[in-house]
């Protein structure tokens, strides 16, 4: 992966540093996140945002191996 260079707004990078903070995440990587989110959003725009969410989180737990099989109850 290459790194580029962007311009964004003082505002822009003021925000992108709090929400950096309070997720564990660099700042690059915060505006990676919403930069993923926000084209997801874009494509698919009858899905609410904690519907995107939810299958990115999925997607990382399936990734990670934070799953297990799910097992039908017998009536």
């Amino acid at each position: 992966m290459t790194a580029n260079a962007i311009r964004l707004s003082d505002e822009i990078m003021k925000v992108a540093i709090t929400y950096a903070t309070i997720n564990s995440r660099s700042v690059p990587k915060q505006i990676e996140h919403w930069a993923k989110i926000g084209k997801t959003a874009e494509e698919n725009p009858d899905l609410p945002y904690e519907f995107i969410k939810g299958v990115f989180l999925a997607k990382s737990e399936m990734d990670n191996g934070e799953v297990s099989e799910f097992e039908f109850r017998k009536e």
